[in-house]
C-alpha cells in the first residue's frame, strides 16, 4: 500500500522527536536539554554535512551542473531578500524590513538535513555539489539585508551604529556556521582526493553517528519553536500570514529555476527547500549584533515558531510534489 508522502514524514524519526519536543512544552513538561549540547550537536551537524558533501563533489566531479546550479543559488540567495524587504515595507519600518526579509533569504541547514533524509527515505538520488548551495546561500542574504538597512536606513540613525563594507563582510562570510561548512566542505574534498583512507576512519562519526545526532538536535528544536509560539502574538497577523506564504511564494520560484536547470528531482528539491527555508541561528546572530533597531522577536519567532516547523512537518512533501508535477515537464 502507497503511503501519503506527508504522513511518511511525519512518521520519520527526526519529524517524530521534533514534534514529542513540542508536544512537552504544550503539557509543561519539564523537559529540557542542556544548553551547550545544542551547540554541539548543531556545530557536528554543520561539519559532517560539509565532510560529506566535499567527498561527493570529488567522487561526482565538478559536472556541468555544478556551477550553473551554485550561481543560481548565490542569485536567489540576493533576489528572495529584495521582494521580501519589499513585501515587509507594507507594514514594518526599514530595521524589521530588512532583517526579517534576510531571516527569508538565507538558509537552515537542519531544514536541508531533513530534505536529505526524506530523499533516503523516498530512495531518490541526489548530487553532494548541492551542499555547496547551502554554504553558499547564507552569506548573500545576510550582506544584502545590512545593506539595505545601510542604504534605506534614516539619515540620522547613531555614528556608532554605522555599518563600513567591512563589517559587513565580515558579518556574513566569516559567520561561525558559515566557516565551518565551508571548512569542512574543503577538508572532505582534500581527504577524498589526496587520502581516502582518512574516509573510512571518519566514518564512525560522521556516518554512523548523524541519524541520532539529527534526530536529537531536531528534539530541542522542537521544545524551543513550541517556546516562541506565545511571541507570534505580537508580530501580527501580516507577519504570520508572510511566515507560511513567503516560503511557498519562494519554493515555486525554486521549482521553475530548478526546471530550467535541468535538474534532476533530488537536487531539484533541495535546491526548492534552499529557497524555501528561513534561517534562524546565523542572521540573527548578524542582525542582532549590527541591526539592534530591528525586534528579534519578530524574525526569531517567525522563522524558528513558524517556518521551521511547516518545512519540516508539511512543506518538504509539499515541495517534492510541485517537482514531481513540474519538473517531468521540462524538456530533456
Amino acid at each position: 500500500m502507497e503511503v501519503n508522502p506527508i504522513l511518511q514524514n511525519v512518521l520519520a524519526p527526526p519529524v517524530l522527536f521534533f514534534l514529542i519536543g513540542a508536544i512537552a512544552v504544550f503539557f509543561k513538561s519539564d523537559l529540557e536539554i542542556p544548553a551547550p549540547l545544542p551547540k554541539l550537536f548543531s556545530l557536528y551537524l554543520l561539519l559532517a554535512i560539509g565532510f560529506r558533501g566535499g567527498i561527493e563533489i570529488q567522487k561526482s566531479g565538478f559536472t556541468d551542473q555544478v556551477l550553473p546550479t551554485l550561481s543560481a543559488a548565490i542569485l536567489m540567495s540576493l533576489i528572495i531578500p529584495l521582494i521580501g524587504f519589499l513585501i515587509l515595507r507594507y507594514k514594518f519600518n526599514v530595521f524589521n524590513s530588512a532583517a526579517i526579509a534576510a531571516a527569508y533569504g538565507s538558509i537552515s541547514a537542519v531544514t536541508f538535513i531533513s530534505a536529505e533524509s526524506f530523499l533516503d527515505s523516498q530512495n531518490i538520488d541526489f548530487d553532494g555539489f548541492m551542499v555547496g548551495a547551502l554554504a553558499l546561500m547564507e552569506s548573500p542574504a545576510i550582506i544584502v539585508g545590512l545593506l539595505l538597512v545601510k542604504f534605506a536606513a534614516p539619515r540620522n540613525r547613531p555614528n556608532s551604529r554605522e555599518m563600513h563594507l567591512s563589517s559587513i563582510l565580515h558579518e556574513s562570510i566569516l559567520n561561525g556556521s558559515v566557516y565551518l561548512l565551508l571548512s569542512s566542505l574543503i577538508i572532505g574534498f582534500l581527504i577524498a582526493s589526496t587520502n581516502p583512507s582518512g574516509i573510512e576512519k571518519m566514518e564512525p562519526f560522521t556516518e554512523d553517528l548523524f541519524y541520532g545526532a539529527e534526530c536529537f538536535f531536531l528534539l530541542d528544536m522542537g521544545i524551543v519553536a513550541a517556546q516562541r509560539l506565545p511571541s507570534l502574538k505580537k508580530a501580527g497577523s501580516f507577519l504570520i500570514g508572510f511566515a507560511i506564504l513567503m516560503p511557498i511564494f519562494n519554493a515555486l520560484i525554486g521549482v521553475f529555476v530548478a526546471k530550467f536547470l535541468s535538474l534532476g528531482p533530488g537536487n531539484s528539491l533541495l535546491f526548492v527547500v534552499l529557497c524555501a527555508s528561513a534561517s534562524y541561528l546565523a542572521v540573527p546572530a548578524a542582525m542582532r549584533m549590527t541591526v539592534p533597531e530591528a525586534k528579534s522577536s519578530y524574525y526569531i519567532s517567525t522563522t524558528l515558531g513558524l517556518t521551521f516547523p511547516f518545512n519540516i512537518v508539511l512543506g518538504i512533501p509539499i515541495y517534492m510534489s510541485l517537482v514531481n508535477k513540474i519538473i517531468p515537464l521540462a524538456p530533456l
